[in-house]
């Protein structure tokens, strides 16, 4: 077996994600191929040393931060064997750079895909703005290489039955990421399952042909009114995403970007067309709205749609730093909920007293509120405030996770959400795959 390393210098760095939740380990392992995965995992299941499966550390809930025991790093399987066939540890975006070199496309699209890998993007369903159009990660994987917790190494697929019990239960009719996903075949029980039931070494894709144009528009709203007119309508009409700016958002955005106008609110669509890109008519919609149609930025070339996209990213890593800088844990919301309820949800955001930031995936209407607590008192305050706003949430038919999961951070309000008999369902599965409980002990619910 490949030998673990214990240096406390090279073990520091593993040991944050996203989150800033810190961890604590006594051993890293960095496997080079599968069957290495698959030594470790059977040696720690022999000896019920927990696992915890990290790769690039972009997750938000602490799903990839040990509690103790060892660290497993996919971050060594980083080979793209064709355009379908890619190693679990490949940075997302690098993978598909390669694939629309070829005139192919791989459409999921989170926000830290030029940070995360392919597998990690697997194990969340991560999904992002383009969802709107393409769905979450599921849809686009049609098998995955796993090492289960036992050290199986095996090929699976949709015509892979589940030898575990399956959990039956409902998902709410939104955009959703919290719990496991109530499937009879192992790949679409692994998808999603952050880490639980195995560790995703390799997966073949479903690709598509690469659209020839897009168009991009970020636009300018005076009122909240405004706003959710133009994206009632805008729905309707085709684009592949609408994301959602506030004005706190456009602050953070306008010290990046100052010809950024003062507004209420903002919305960027990207809007797929295969040649002449539709302007006119988008114009149509926006004046018939109120928009700032004048100070809508319009960009239809790659390298400004880029920069467009520089600017979203760098608002959840410009939220980051300010939690860093104030010494706290993130207090993010990752709420979706029926498109009928969406103004309804915003009002309660507006309601929140501590400084905030609120953008996201309003396509779905889906929208992180970050809260930004400066100090200790403030930070319990804010996790309350968390804890009142799921419970309206899911009271409107909605979800406590559209797509970060549950991870370490999020089990309470999972707990809102589905039954105590789902959960138990959930971890007598869990008892059957993984009979000592090493992979990711602590994550999305305990043992009993």
């Amino acid at each position: 077996m490949i030998p673990a390393i214990t240096d406390p210098a090279i073990l520091e760095g593993y040991l944050r994600d996203a989150s800033n939740l810190l961890g604590k380990a006594e051993m890293l392992f960095r496997p080079r191929a599968p069957g290495e995965v698959a030594e470790v995992m059977a040696w720690c299941q022999s000896r019920g040393v927990p696992v915890t499966v990290t790769a690039k550390r972009t997750s938000t809930t602490g799903a990839s931060v040990p509690m103790g025991g060892a660290l497993l790093s996919t971050e060594l399987l980083a080979t793209v064997h064709d355009l379908d066939d890619v190693d679990g540890g490949v940075i997302l975006a690098d993978y598909q750079d390669h694939v629309e070199r070829a005139g192919r496309f791989f459409p999921p699209d989170p926000t830290s895909r030029h940070d995360c890998s392919v597998g990690g993007a697997v194990a969340c369903n991560a999904s992002g703005a383009r969802t709107f159009k393409y769905g979450p990660t599921r849809p686009w994987i049609e098998a995955a290489q796993v090492v289960f917790p036992t050290g199986e190494l095996r090929w699976v697929d949709r015509g892979t039955p589940s030898p575990w019990p399956v959990p039956r239960w409902t998902e709410p009719r939104v955009k959703t990421a919290a719990g496991l996903f109530p499937a009879g075949n192992l790949l679409d029980l692994v998808i999603g399952s952050e880490g639980l039931l195995g560790v995703v070494t390799r997966v073949r894709t479903r690709l598509i042909e690469l659209p020839p144009h897009v168009l991009t528009l970020l636009a300018f709203f005076p009122s909240r009114a405004s706003m959710l007119a133009f994206l009632s309508e805008a729905r309707g009409a085709g684009p592949r995403c609408i994301e959602y700016f506030d004005c706190g958002s456009l602050d953070l955005i306008r010290g990046r970007v100052p010809e950024v106008p003062a507004a209420d609110s903002a919305l960027m669509l990207e809007v797929e067309h295969a040649g002449e890109a539709p302007l006119e008519e988008w114009y149509e919609r926006l004046l018939r709205h109120e928009a700032l149609a004048d100070d809508t930025i319009v960009v239809e070339d790659e390298g400004g749609r880029a920069k467009l996209h520089a600017v979203r990213h760098a608002l959840p890593a410009a939220v980051n730093e300010i939690i860093v800088r104030n010494g706290v844990q993130k207090v993010g919301t990752d709420f979706a909920v029926p498109a009928e309820r969406l103004a309804e949800m915003l009002e309660l955001y507006d309601q929140v007293r501590l400084p905030t930031a609120c953008f996201g995936h309003i396509g779905d209407s889906h929208l992180h509120l970050n809260i930004l607590p400066a100090n200790a008192e403030e930070l319990a305050e804010a996790r309350q405030v968390y804890m009142d706003l799921a419970r309206a949430a899911v009271a409107m038919g909605g979800t406590v996770s559209g797509e970060h999961g549950i991870g370490r951070l999020k089990r309470a309000h999972l707990a809102l959400m589905v039954s105590p008999e789902v959960i138990d369902a959930w971890r007598a599965l869990k008892r059957a795959a993984d009979p000592a409980w090493i992979c990711g002990r602590g994550v999305m619910f305990d043992p009993a």
